[in-house]
């Protein structure tokens, strides 16, 4: 299986402000996912994708592919993702680099481990999923079956649409919530289905101290709290 290893970074963030070259333990945020991705032994191809030629020139010192500067229509703050990805692989397959999956890496997640990278590849490669996603388990409490949502003139209803909660603990239905560090997904689910999940998607469990999603200063102070781990980890 072929795959394209793809680094979403644009110029702008509100949350944090150039965030994708903002050094976390003394390096630039978007180094850890370049440096995790190349040492992936099932990605065939690294590129960024990215609308600013500050952070293309840091992606290509970190050894990553820059072969085009992305739209500006496709890095507005309420650009999806899906179009994003669609560009890079249709920029490739006219080029003549096509692949059979791509695998998205997002900065904002820079504990991944390359064995969690492969993983994911090798689970799609075995199987007829359309996707693999890193995924957690969700504590007992937040199950669906015991969250409730509240309605407009302030009663509750469970989650679920169910009339009564299941009791026990140990009856509930496991519930697994995305991490958002790893997304592999065929090509043609991408650019025929429109989908980055697909129909048949497929979990791949990390363990919760590789899970960081860097949104505003308060995760990034926690996120310099474990720098020194990760480090040790990797």
């Amino acid at each position: 299986m072929t795959v394209l290893g793809l680094i979403p970074a644009r110029g702008g963030s509100k949350g944090i402000p150039r965030k994708n070259l903002r050094l976390l333990g003394g390096r630039p945020l978007l180094q850890y996912t370049a440096e995790t991705a190349l040492g992936c032994r099932r990605l065939t191809a690294v590129a960024l994708s990215t609308d600013d030629e500050e952070i293309a020139a840091a992606g290509r010192r970190f050894g990553l592919e820059v072969p085009f500067l992305r739209p500006a229509a496709l890095a507005a703050d309420t650009a999806p993702t899906l179009p994003v990805v669609q560009h890079a692989l249709e920029w490739f397959a006219a080029a003549g680099r096509r692949f059979d999956a791509v695998c998205l890496l997002q900065p904002t997640n820079p504990f991944r481990r390359p064995a969690d990278v492969d993983g994911c590849i090798e689970l799609l490669d075995a199987t007829d999923a359309d996707s693999v996603i890193t995924m957690r388990p969700v504590p007992a409490e937040y199950n669906p079956h015991w969250v409730y949502f509240a309605s407009a003139d302030g009663t509750v209803r469970l989650s679920t649409g169910e009339r009564a909660p299941i009791a026990r603990r140990q009856d509930l239905p496991t519930a697994l919530h995305r991490d958002g560090s790893v997304y592999v997904t065929r090509t043609r689910t991408v650019l025929k289905q429109h989908s980055l999940y697909g129909a048949r998607i497929l979990p791949y469990i990390v363990r919760a101290e590789d899970s960081v999603n860097l949104d505003n200063f308060e995760d990034w102070a926690k996120a310099e709290t474990r720098i020194s781990d990760f480090r040790c980890q990797t």
